[in-house]
């Protein structure tokens, strides 16, 4: 799109702290935003599975139905596609709908809709119409077969048209939303399924800042290696680094890639491998998904193999869905000390 109102075209303002900035649960940084955000604007509706009653199953939208109504903020029942047939019906008569599907496995039964119709809406209308659809999900790890799949590089190929945003931690996701919802286009937000109870600082302008799309954030700066995550993984490779790679001496940089549509725009993660001549790119998809699509980017794309002193690498989850259990989790995902070893590797 080249519409002023494209998600790419949304300035960026960063979040701003007090110096008494009151630190929160996750949960309560996302319930802080949406109430700013339906108080505000009264175009933006939102509806899933538990959201209105309950105020979801991760309390963001705790309390919300009772101070907006059963309107703006509603349940639905348990059908995917219907939820983003009316999120498609409701976005193209000019209203800003949040579809919740409830975990990102169950992303697969609403997906559809979503890859042939909202991802290609703008280009078969030769512009004429467009959805600006948000999708609200949560994925990654957690425990358990059903809840805790992080099925991406499934989406990253099914959607191309819409944004896809894998954001760290609630305040992060905050800010996509406040992007998407300046801009006139469609995209997924997967918030950390295992982040809602963890501690994030609360910004001063919640409902204002904004994170942009297609721009990677170097969250560690560092010398030998590039470390490219995002989502929950980040959190791991901070284990794994704090652990077993300071002690003896390994600095690595870490690159958030925050969106993977579109991934890396300036070439932020080819600068870092120019410094380091070293990259990983890790994350929870089985392998050869989207730790294969970033390694392609870059290797390929931005022509990274140019600067590389070691072969690169990829790290991902086991080629099955999550086994059981803390165990299942542990063994089934990439854990601190296989991070630590693969580094060590390169």
């Amino acid at each position: 799109s080249e519409s002023r109102y494209s998600a790419q075209n949304v300035k960026e303002v960063p979040a701003v702290y007090d110096a008494d900035a009151p630190v929160l649960n996750g949960f309560e940084v996302l319930n802080r935003f949406f109430d700013h955000v339906f108080a505000t604007n009264p175009s933006v509706f939102a509806f899933g599975e538990d959201l209105g009653r309950i105020g979801d199953v991760n309390q963001g939208f705790a309390g919300l139905q009772e101070k907006y109504g059963e309107g703006r903020i509603f349940d639905t029942g348990i059908r995917e596609a219907t939820i983003v047939g009316q999120g498609i019906g409701m976005a193209m008569r000019g209203l800003r709908p949040i579809a919740e599907i409830q975990y990102l496995d169950y992303l697969l039964y609403g997906l559809q809709p979503l890859s042939d119709d909202v991802a290609t809406l703008h280009y078969r209308t030769r512009g004429g119409q467009k959805c600006p659809l948000i999708i609200r999900t949560r994925g990654h790890r957690l425990e358990g077969i059903w809840h805790s799949g992080s099925p991406i590089g499934m989406i990253l190929n099914s959607i191309r048209g819409m944004y896809l945003c894998v954001p760290r931690n609630m305040t992060q996701a905050a800010g996509m939303y406040n992007t998407l919802l300046q801009s006139d286009e469609p995209g997924i937000v997967i918030e950390c399924l295992n982040g809602y109870r963890l501690k994030e600082k609360l910004p001063a302008n919640l409902g204002n800042f904004t994170v942009p799309m297609g721009v990677p954030e170097i969250i560690r700066e560092g010398t030998d290696i590039t470390v490219v995550s995002y989502g929950s993984t980040l959190r791991v490779i901070q284990e794994a680094i704090d652990t077993y790679l300071d002690p003896v001496g390994i600095s690595c940089e870490v690159v958030d890639v925050r969106t993977l549509l579109p991934f890396d725009l300036n070439h932020i993660i080819l600068d870092s491998l120019k410094k380091t001549s070293r990259i990983v790119f890790i994350d929870e998809d089985v392998p050869g998904g989207a730790s294969a699509y970033m390694f392609q980017q870059v290797m390929e794309l931005q022509g990274g193999y140019k600067w590389l002193d070691a072969a690169p690498r990829t790290l991902s989850a086991q080629p099955h869905r999550p086994a059981y259990a803390t165990d299942g989790d542990y063994f089934s995902k990439p854990n601190a000390e296989d991070i630590a070893e693969v580094i060590r590797e390169i």
